[in-house]
């Protein structure tokens, strides 16, 4: 890929990001916080994978994606470990969210994941517009 298309698969990752958020926000107002909590991780997903592009490496497994990121990125503070690990923290609500019958999900829960979201995208569009 040229450099045109590396930013233009960061764009869309980026877009893909905030829509995400979008929809968690509107499901956190009708008080759907499983639904929330998972459209908030596909936000903060896709905001990592837009930054990842620019280096041109993916992955398909989610854990891979998360994992790089804890090594590549946090763990070289270049986003901060406050980040990393509410990152953690939102995979780990998805997944509860997502697979364990009868999980409750509270209303302070799903609202910090969509923090999580929005925190994830700021941090992603500055070091994009940083390094492009």
């Amino acid at each position: 890929m040229d450099n045109n298309d590396i930013k233009v698969l960061a764009q869309y990752r980026i877009e893909q990001a905030k829509e995400n958020l979008e929809e968690a926000e509107a499901l956190f107002a009708i008080n759907k916080f499983k639904g929330a909590n998972n459209r908030a991780y596909y936000s903060i997903f896709h905001a990592i994978k837009a930054i990842l592009a620019l280096e041109q490496t993916d992955f398909k497994k989610h854990s891979s994606v998360i994992a790089y990121f804890n090594k590549e990125y946090i763990s070289k503070n270049v986003f901060s470990r406050e980040l990393g690990k509410r990152v953690n923290e939102a995979r780990f609500f998805r997944e509860k969210s997502d697979y364990v019958d009868f999980y409750i999900v509270t209303k302070e829960e799903s609202k910090m994941q969509i923090d999580t979201a929005k925190m994830m995208i700021e941090n992603a569009e500055k070091y994009i517009s940083e390094k492009i």
